[in-house]
């Protein structure tokens, strides 16, 4: 796992199937960034049995055989979308490609795993919740920030808990390297990545619904900029927004991509979640200047102050969950109405967001 990039971001868990060998076929269509590395990692350490890939790029597959030698490498995307014995399909595929891969699919009668954002407009959100509808088939999204970080998985369990009591606010940082150099084109063009509160975004608003327990939320202030990068028109380098949810719970994040070569990791990725009986804050994947290991929590409550360090002790629940969820019918790892709405609220904050006109 790559310290270097977000890009490149692809935990390694501890193998905890939840099912007997062959029990569930997942194959691989598009290759375009990185996470997809993450979410195969995630899914066969379930148990899930990784059979094909394909992505139009040659070279893309063969790195990834290099990583997966038991896949098999496809002709086309129909050679896999016809196999009847293949249960999911991953994809992190450009952006504004991920949901057609999606609905083609689910239309095949396999679930769906996306990397995030898994949508840029709202057009494409409507259309894949009316396909699922129709088919009954899962479509799930790779939140990362939140399921492949085992100190975020702790604070999700110490809430369950009610170590904290009931939580009014939470505030996110995510910021990112931008490693320039090596970016796609698509990188670069809004209507592929979707900009950057529906992309990176998409992350905080998602964890933001979960950590506060809210099925909905309203966008009240977002705005984005291209403060640095003028080479570049179509880049937002720059977005925060703030929300309230139904339940009355306030939400602030920031997002950016200025992570300073100095940083031993690709972000400072941190949250902060204010309860009533306590507070909570997450240093993801370093504590600068003091470790250079991830997974901090810090928890304050009336008992006094705790430091966890979580490393390798936690796990990532959220894989086996949702291969289970498409097996079972169930909706433990996730629903359908918490992945759509992370997703809605993260196309309207970029939809409505104030442009500071600078470089855009």
């Amino acid at each position: 796992m790559s310290k270097e990039s977000g890009m490149t971001y692809a935990p390694k868990g501890k193998p905890k199937p939840v099912i007997e060998k062959g029990g569930f076929t997942i194959a691989a269509i598009g290759l375009d960034h990185g996470h997809i590395y993450g979410m195969v990692n995630g899914t066969v350490e379930a148990g899930a049995n990784l059979k094909w890939v394909y992505d139009n790029d040659p070279d893309k597959m063969k790195a990834f055989k290099e990583t997966y030698p038991e896949v098999e490498l496809a002709e086309s995307k129909e050679q896999i979308l016809e196999d009847e014995s293949v249960d999911m399909i991953l994809s992190a595929a450009i952006a504004s490609e991920r949901s057609a891969i999606g609905n083609e699919a689910m239309r095949a009668g396999k679930h769906y795993f996306a990397d995030k954002t898994a949508f840029t407009t709202l057009e494409q959100l409507d259309e894949s919740k009316r396909i699922v509808q129709e088919t009954g088939k899962r479509f799930f999204v790779y939140f990362s920030e939140r399921l492949h970080v085992e100190s975020a998985v702790f604070a999700g369990e110490l809430i369950e808990q009610g170590v904290i009591g009931e939580v009014v606010q939470v505030t996110g940082f995510g910021p990112h390297r931008l490693n320039k150099e090596s970016r796609p084109d698509w990188f670069f063009e809004k209507d592929k990545y979707g900009g950057i509160l529906c992309d990176i975004g998409s992350h905080q608003i998602e964890q933001f619904l979960f950590y506060s327990n809210n099925t909905d939320a309203e966008v009240i202030h977002s705005k984005v900029a291209n403060y640095d990068n003028p080479d570049t028109p179509g880049l937002e380098d720059y977005g925060d927004a703030t929300l309230i949810g139904a339940n009355g719970a306030t939400f602030y994040f920031k997002v950016d991509w200025f992570t300073p070569d100095g940083l031993s990791t690709w972000g400072d990725g941190r949250t902060f979640i204010t309860g009533t009986k306590g507070t909570i804050e997450l240093r993801k994947y370093v504590d600068v200047a003091r470790e250079e290991t991830g997974n901090h929590l810090y928890l304050v409550t009336d008992e006094g102050e705790k430091h966890y360090d979580v490393n390798g002790k936690v796990g990532y629940p959220f894989f086996g969950q949702m291969i289970l969820d498409c097996l079972n019918g169930t909706e433990q790892a996730m629903t359908q109405d918490h992945i759509f709405k992370a997703q809605e609220l993260s196309l309207l904050a970029e939809r409505d967001a104030m442009v500071i006109n600078k470089n855009l």
